[in-house]
């Protein structure tokens, strides 16, 4: 019990500095070196290191190590590329066209946009399950979609709620946490898709998209966050050309087009979205090429992107590296063991047990910033529990798998947040805020609604 009760402690500490305005990347790397090492001293053979310096004291910075190259040769180069996108788009005149085409149809929401704001939410979610990446689909939305919404009149804060709260759910054949549920219960993704994911999240997406009606609508009236009259310099014609609006989705489209789920062509093509963010970019390139006709200036328009890239590494990748090792520690401390342990110890009503392994899971995601993670370290412990408790292995499982990707939505050390508040100009925290209380209703609706009727 000595694990988890000190990595209790860490957590209340690092959450204090966090509070405090200390840098979250000091702050979660110092505390997940910090784990790593206690629960080394506690239990040397149990913690497997994976490095080779031949010294104990080198292999936790080699950790380190380890975790930039995983992470920038993975999701970290994705958002990279993204952002960069984001930037590149921008420098062209490619987001203010998309705004200035897109405001025609829309401006009959001018009066009530919060409407308009919450329908991106089961819409997106429809998108999420052709592109099951997170902060990819988040990142692109907020390329394409959130100068929209601000110019409807929502505040920053509003946008990028609705534009996250998109990749609540990771359903859908695609999504990882289907996989390994998949495996768990040696299951057809597509019968567990259809038959258990959908019948769950349909009225949870609908709840969500009340609630975040009513939230953004509220909050937003009383602090006074609406950013409609700031904006007003984009509803002059845009410089660049009408066709340059479909840059900005393009990637959207392409992700779309080649997604498994469509098999529109006889050979698959399989296309990842960082590789789909360079096709973007020199189509892009290609369309400045015809505009300008000429080539040096649009070849060193390209620092642009790697300059974009740069600004996300800085701001976003290190926080997401840092909140990783921060949840290497909290299992290397076996503070994921103990929550089940404590929930197998309580003697409960199965449902209880359910009630409490869902909302354990949601914490635990809540405090990695990563529903892949919690998930993960969760999810093969289940199969025994569901066999004690007398009850099918899916009645725990699927509120649990959702349930982690739901705490990611509030997680201001989540890839999700902290990429789209990197975009937006805002901090992580005030879209952690903002999504609080409607996944938080949600959740309370799924527990009640699967577990009790």
């Amino acid at each position: 019990m000595l694990g988890p009760i000190i990595s209790l402690l860490v957590i209340l500490i690092a959450g204090k500095l966090l509070l405090s305005q200390f840098n979250p990347q000091a702050v979660l790397l110092i505390a997940g070196l910090g784990m790593l090492v206690a629960a080394f001293l506690i239990s040397p053979d149990q913690l497997e290191l994976k490095q080779d310096t031949g010294s104990s004291f080198f292999d936790f910075f080699a950790l380190v190590k380890e975790a930039f190259s995983k992470t920038n040769a993975g999701v970290g180069l994705m958002i990279m590329a993204i952002g960069g996108f984001v930037a590149y788009m921008d420098h062209i005149g490619a987001s203010d066209t998309l705004v200035f085409v897109a405001m025609k149809p829309l401006h009959l929401f001018k009066k009530n946009p919060y409407v308009l704001a919450s329908m991106v939410i089961p819409i997106s979610q429809i998108l999420f399950i052709a592109i099951p990446s997170a902060a990819g689909l988040s990142l692109l939305l907020m390329a394409s979609l959130f100068k929209i919404l601000v110019q409807l009149g929502v505040s920053r804060i509003a946008a990028a709620a609705v534009i996250t709260a998109s990749t609540t759910f990771g359903i859908g054949p695609a999504c990882a946490t289907t996989a390994s549920s998949m495996a768990i219960l040696n299951w057809d993704a597509v019968f567990y898709f259809l038959n258990y994911q959908i019948p769950l999240v349909w009225p949870l997406s609908l709840s969500m998209m009340i609630s975040f009606y009513v939230v953004n609508r509220y909050f937003d009236r009383k602090n006074k966050l609406s950013d409609s009259g700031s904006a007003t310099s984009l509803l002059e014609r845009p410089k660049a050309p009408f066709i340059y609006a479909i840059l900005p989705i393009l990637p959207i489209a392409l992700l779309i087009i080649f997604s498994e789920m469509l098999e529109i062509f006889k050979q698959p093509i399989h296309i990842d979205t960082t590789t789909v963010m360079f096709v973007s970019l020199f189509i892009a390139l290609l369309f400045e090429g015809i505009r300008y006709r000429t080539i040096k200036p649009v070849m060193n328009s390209m620092q642009v992107f790697f300059d974009g890239m740069g600004n996300i590494f800085k701001s976003v990748i290190t926080l997401i590296i840092a909140a990783e090792l921060f949840a290497q520690g909290l299992i290397a401390l076996g503070f994921i063991d103990g929550l089940l342990e404590l929930a197998a110890s309580l003697d409960l009503h199965v449902s209880l047990v359910g009630l409490g392994l869902t909302l354990m899971i949601f914490l635990a995601a809540v405090l990695m910033g990563s529903g892949n993670a919690a998930f993960f370290s969760f999810g093969p412990l289940v199969p025994n529990i569901a066999t004690q408790l007398g009850v099918a292995t899916p009645y725990l499982l699927l509120p649990m798998q959702l349930a982690a990707s739901m705490g990611r939505t509030i997680s201001p050390v989540s890839g999700v947040l902290v990429a789209s508040a990197g975009i937006a100009g805002i901090s992580a925290m005030d879209i952690a805020k903002r999504n609080f209380i409607p996944i938080v209703t949600a959740l309370i609706i799924m527990m009640l609604s699967h577990f009790y009727l």
